[in-house]
């Protein structure tokens, strides 16, 4: 069975520098967990890793989709198992990082999964509005990871519940398959105010480093709000800059909010759905690591 370090944590808690160190040291491979990373030009608003900061660590998953390409957990699955063995074949420890709870568990654990690509009934006789209606009825969670705008996307979760009688995050919630690998999963948690504080000075980085013109680059080059690559927070929030209802000011608040919101749903998820061993920074948690992976 082979031994996969996890690294996970609500976003801006230190997770990608807590990944180098641990690769660094204990002569491992990143595999990312973020589903907005995969996608090329996408950087700024995803926080994503630069070249300098891998310090010459080995990264997997991150720029491998163009930003009109769709991408499911089940494809993330496969690829990142390949990963897995490929990594272990060479002599190194594979780490998944990242804060997308839900591709992490279905990496690590035997899950079997709907067939989200079926669509038995396209829906042609409702608008995006009453498919977003009837979603919100039948399986609102949906909702927080859907556009009202992003039809297709919209259908899909439709069609699941109606032929399972349950929605998306029922069923990956009623899973509960062993685990294939070894796994050490370990995370960085700050109390709330630290948090929050590192939150809003990385959106305010970003917008410094100039996410508007990133944003407006790829709305220039076709990509449009509909796309899945546009839905993460940090994108979808511009939708109401460019159609007029908001300033650049208040976008910037909205992702603020929107990310610690996020930032607080991924914990309770962690603590909910996975055994994560917490750790308030990346040297406490390399202290444990290397007791897992020695002792």
């Amino acid at each position: 069975m082979e031994k996969v370090l996890v690294i996970v944590g609500p976003t801006a808690s230190g997770k990608t520098s807590a990944g180098i160190k641990c690769a660094k040291k204990f002569n491992g491979e990143v595999i990312s967990g973020d589903s907005i990373q995969i996608y090329k030009r996408l950087d700024i608003g995803s926080a994503k890793i630069t070249e300098v900061e891998k310090e010459n660590v080995v990264h997997h998953l991150i720029d491998i989709k163009e930003p009109d390409d769709s991408y499911s957990v089940m494809e993330f699955q496969k690829i990142g198992r390949e990963l897995i063995k490929s990594i272990t074949n060479r002599g190194k420890i594979p780490i998944v990082v990242g804060g997308t709870g839900l591709y992490i568990k279905a990496l690590l654990y035997d899950y079997e999964f709907y067939d989200e690509e079926q669509v038995d009934n396209d829906y042609s006789d409702l608008t995006n509005q009453q498919i977003y209606d009837l979603l919100k009825e039948k399986d609102p969670n949906s909702l927080e990871k859907i556009h009202i705008n992003n039809r297709k996307r919209l259908v899909r979760a439709l069609n699941v519940v109606e032929k399972h009688g349950k929605g998306i995050s029922q069923i990956a919630a009623q899973q509960k398959h062993e685990l294939l690998f070894d796994a050490k999963v370990v995370g960085i948690q700050k109390d709330r105010e630290t948090l929050y504080n590192q939150i809003n000075t990385r959106v305010d980085t970003m917008f410094e480093n100039g996410l508007v013109d990133e944003v407006t680059n790829l709305i220039n080059s076709g990509i449009t709000f509909n796309n899945q690559s546009m839905q993460g927070i940090g994108y979808r929030e511009f939708e109401d800059y460019f159609n007029g209802s908001k300033s650049l000011q208040e976008i910037k608040e909205q992702i603020k909010k929107d990310t610690r919101h996020f930032a607080k749903r991924q914990m309770t998820w962690f603590n909910n759905q996975m055994n994560v061993e917490w750790h308030e920074d990346a040297d406490a948690l390399m202290d444990s690591v290397e007791q897992w992976l020695y002792n």
